[in-house]
């Protein structure tokens, strides 16, 4: 471990988060909000912060080595949710505590979407525009941003992409430097956005709201600039282009790059993970749909619209809504909450436990009744032609187990501290899969929910949006061995 090297990296990574002041405030000099002050001062303040942890170590170089690539993650994210909060603290509005500024800014760094602000329409529109770009800014992991950058200031990423890129993806890269690859990744990520941002504007929405939205979109984060969220603009329209940019958000980025590079859809018609993700997606809105036409007033064309809407924006963890869908009769809601835990693709900005993941699960389920009636029988798992090892196998097994211990540890405490089993289940699901709106109390927002819980929710957001394992292997006596 080195120390030292991790502070310098520390302090740089801090220094370029600070960066990110500038953009709201120009927001705020352009609406005259107030908020120029407020984004000037927080810029000086992490500059100044992370030029100190520099200036300390600042001749201090090193190769960095995988487990300095772990820590640095760990703590760039903790830090980083600290750091996002001091201009939600510095502003006179919102009025948060520390503990809901934090909270906040966790949730839109870790894409989770969950909020404690009540009357968003209100709020200045510089603050506005910096959730949106924490939300943006955390969709594709600033992480690899600085992997971009980091060469140029003679610091290797290879370390840093490892740590932060999901576990069940392959060790392949989209091009010969790693460098290429995040620059690669950030390219059709930014396009992306641009393209979500018009067609928001095309069908509707103010340039602010097209802007903001966009950012939040591509992000699978959820925030929005309203309380009511999309139902805010009554808008087939803006509802189908939210469907649609949801949709390509939860595939593997890299997909998106092989088929742009490749001038073609082969890409997606090979790729096993796109096909279930697809069908999954598929079923679950027949589900929804037929279950909410039966069970409410809409007609087949709104039921329909209405329930691929809120089916692709919870299973995908964007949580965007546009009607109380909490209120739905029956299980509907209990439903939509549960496919999060599936999520999007790996490589994609969705959360949950990912596709590749339970689809390999299931065919281990699979494999195991097979040799319960043939016992011999060589049983293979592929993904397309390429076969799973057992190792794989048992690396996804074990990430399985750890959510599951992990996810009942922290309900127990979160109902030790007061919550009812219903918004403490919902909660928990919401923010370890990086969803944002849950069940009960926390079906709006978490704005009534008290510091320790809240705590305790931060912590689950940054297990989930760092995939348990990253943040889980500091806790082994084995990573502080020398």
């Amino acid at each position: 471990m080195q120390p030292k090297v991790v502070q310098r990296i520390l302090g740089l990574l801090l220094c370029i988060f600070s960066m990110t002041m500038i953009p709201p405030a120009i927001v705020g000099y352009m609406y005259n909000d107030g908020g120029m002050r407020t984004f000037i001062l927080s810029f000086l303040i992490l500059l100044v912060a992370g030029g100190l942890m520099v200036w300390r170590v600042e001749n201090h170089h090193a190769q960095l080595k995988l487990r300095d690539g772990y820590l640095i993650v760990v703590l760039f994210w903790t830090v980083l949710g600290v750091a996002g909060a001091v201009p939600l603290l510095v502003s006179e509005y919102p009025q948060l505590t520390v503990m809901q500024a934090i909270f906040e800014s966790m949730s839109g760094l870790t894409t989770t979407g969950a909020t404690v602000i009540v009357g968003l329409d209100y709020l200045p529109k510089s603050i506005l525009f910096y959730r949106q770009e924490l939300v943006w800014l955390g969709g594709m992991g600033i992480i690899v941003l600085a992997i971009a950058i980091l060469p140029a200031l003679g610091i290797g990423g290879m370390q840093l992409f490892k740590a932060e890129t999901s576990r069940a993806q392959t060790d392949s890269k989209l091009t010969p430097r790693i460098a290429g690859t995040a620059k690669a990744l950030w390219l059709i990520y930014m396009s992306l956005t641009v393209v979500c941002t018009c067609a928001y504007f095309w069908a509707g929405m103010s340039p602010f709201d097209a802007i903001s939205h966009a950012f939040s979109t591509v992000a699978i984060g959820g925030f929005s600039t309203h309380d009511a969220s999309i139902g805010f603009f009554d808008s087939r329209a803006v509802e189908i282009v939210a469907i649609v940019f949801m949709f390509l958000s939860g595939i593997n980025f890299s997909l998106h790059f092989l088929a742009w590079r490749n001038y073609g859809l082969s890409p997606y018609k090979q790729d096993s993970e796109f096909k279930h993700y697809s069908a999954f997606l598929l079923l679950v809105s027949a589900v929804v749909v037929f279950g909410l036409f039966l069970t409410s007033e809409m007609n087949f064309s709104d039921a329909a619209i209405t329930g691929v809407f809120h089916t692709v924006s919870l299973a995908t963890t964007t949580g965007f809504s546009t009607t109380e869908y909490y209120n739905w009769a029956g299980s509907l809601p209990f439903i939509l909450l549960c496919t999060s835990f599936v999520g999007g693709c790996a490589g994609s900005t969705g959360g949950g436990l990912k596709v590749v993941r339970v689809m390999l699960l299931f065919r281990q389920g699979l494999r195991e009744l097979t040799r319960m009636v043939h016992p011999h029988a060589l049983v293979v798992i592929k993904i397309g032609k390429s076969r799973v090892s057992d190792r794989q196998i048992a690396v996804i097994w074990g990430f399985f187990s750890a959510y599951v211990g992990i996810f009942v540890f922290f309900l127990i405490i979160l109902i030790t501290l007061g919550l009812d089993q219903i918004t403490a289940f919902s909660a928990l699901v919401a923010c370890m899969n990086n969803l944002g709106p849950g069940l009960g109390e926390v079906a709006a927002n978490y704005s009534t929910i008290d510091d320790a819980p809240l705590a305790i929710m931060c912590f689950a957001m940054l297990m989930g949006r760092l995939e348990i394992f990253t943040l889980l292997v500091l806790f082994t006596p084995a990573f502080w061995r020398k």
